[in-house]
């Protein structure tokens, strides 16, 4: 494949919040995008949206966790995109709950969606990769990565997201394969506003909350990390592998 041919990115969990910010972001960046989520319908506003802006988007439903429909679904986006280059880990769900309290399938769900949803995507989207001797991989992580209380399940799992992209890197990387990963601080999206409500804290309230607490002084939306995702995935980002960029309004450690 040679370099001015489109690129083809596969964003999971994009039918809504950061994963559709991101889908935006690489299809104005010239990329063909297939717009990944549980539910394929839900999909279809989005890719026809970018459709009608000149690009080119597919709409495609798989549970990211099972294994049979996530070879389908890459399958199908290499026969009518392209073979898939770029890949935005980006599913995830959140089962909040103090540990007492958080039953087996709290857990289960979170470590599915998020590290065998991750793992099982990027196995099939690496054979692409390595053939085409490019590749761009980007795992959506957190700062719960460094631990938040109530959230014991998905902070394990974006912790763990973390040294995955590593690994990814030591492994990938003499095929052209890069793979960085983004930890977001508080965005705004329709997951931290079910968040509110379900705590009971009006959305506002929560977002003047989290504003006061960052060093810029305002709470995160979808574009800040689809800015981040855009320079891991292009061209010119081919020497940086391995790293965890935290965009989250203020120094994280």
């Amino acid at each position: 494949m040679t370099t001015n041919q489109q690129r083809v990115a596969v964003i999971t969990g994009a039918a809504r919040g950061i994963g559709a910010g991101v889908a935006r972001r690489l299809a104005s960046d010239g990329m063909a995008v297939a717009v990944l989520d549980l539910d394929e319908s839900a999909c279809v506003p989005l890719a026809e949206e970018i459709t009608a802006a000149g690009g080119r988007a597919l709409a495609v439903g798989a549970d990211v966790s099972d294994p049979e429909q996530v070879e389908a679904a890459v399958r199908r986006v290499a026969e009518e995109l392209g073979a898939p280059t770029v890949l935005v880990n980006n599913a995830g769900i959140i089962r909040d709950n103090l540990i007492f309290k958080m039953d087996v399938a709290d857990w289960d769900a979170v470590m599915a969606v998020h590290l065998r949803g991750a793992f099982l995507m990027t196995k099939a989207c690496q054979a692409y990769m390595t053939q085409e001797k490019f590749g761009r991989v980007v795992n959506l992580s957190s700062t719960s990565a460094q631990g938040n209380r109530g959230q014991v399940n998905y902070s394990a799992a974006k912790a763990g997201m973390q040294g995955f992209t590593k690994t990814l890197a030591i492994e990938l990387g003499k095929f052209g394969v890069t793979a960085n990963a983004i930890a977001p601080g508080f965005i705004e999206t329709e997951m931290t506003e079910e968040t509110a409500a379900r705590i009971g804290v009006g959305f506002d309230d929560l977002k003047k909350m989290a504003s006061e607490q960052a060093a810029v002084a305002r709470t995160g939306k979808p574009e800040d990390i689809a800015h981040a995702v855009s320079f891991f995935a292009s061209e010119g980002a081919g020497f940086t592998t391995g790293q965890v960029l935290y965009v989250a309004g203020g120094p994280c450690d």
